[in-house]
């Protein structure tokens, strides 16, 4: 099966995953700065976050499918998995600018993340075991130092909202958050180097 269905299954879903978020937002009682500030303030910041989030794997998707031409069942399942953790984000998104910040939905949001990371590194993995060992992907992505340290700043960010008391806890999970969103907000390089490679004449 070609990858055409696939790629276009999950661009809705991720581009209906962004409109539920920012519908999920707070429009100010009055008309002033100071009633966007006190209404939203919080909720812009956590939905920009995951915005951002939910692009970058949008990005690394459509660069990650250049590099395969078909895919069977197990991709199939594999891109569900992705799929459904990342819808998952406007709950989670909403729960945690509701809350303002408190601790445990914050938590939950890392585990959210964390659970789009791991799906993610499956789905790689996946399109990699299929392709075989001269993989243009696994050629792309190497040891991908930069998906394993994304899954240690996930993990450390949750354990320091867990174990950490008080605000300070959860100052450090989102810090660590907002560091894996720097990270990955430049596109892969590496696939993009690949793709051009496999694009050439030869």
């Amino acid at each position: 099966m070609r990858t055409n269905r696939l790629e276009a299954f999950s661009d809705g879903v991720l581009a209906i995953v962004i409109t539920i978020m920012v519908l999920e937002l707070r429009v100010p009682e009055g008309h002033d700065l100071s009633d966007l500030v006190h209404t939203t303030g919080l909720g812009l910041l956590i939905y920009l976050l995951s915005f951002i989030y939910v692009g970058i794997y949008w990005n690394a998707h459509h660069h990650m499918f250049h590099l395969v031409r078909r895919v069977s069942g197990s991709v199939l399942w594999a891109n569900l998995a992705l799929l459904f953790c990342l819808s998952l984000v406007p709950f989670t998104t909403t729960w945690v600018s509701e809350s303002r910040f408190e601790r445990i939905p914050v938590v939950i949001y890392g585990l959210n993340l964390l659970g789009a990371a791991l799906a993610y590194l499956v789905l790689q993995w996946v399109i990699i075991w299929q392709q075989g060992l001269e993989s243009p992907l696994r050629e792309a992505v190497g040891t991908d130092r930069k998906g394993k340290l994304s899954l240690a700043f996930d993990v450390a960010g949750i354990v320091a909202a867990l174990a950490i008391g008080g605000r300070v806890g959860v100052w450090i999970a989102l810090a660590c958050f907002v560091f894996i969103v720097v990270m990955w907000v430049v596109p892969d390089r590496r696939i993009a180097r690949v793709v051009r490679e496999h694009e050439a004449p030869a």
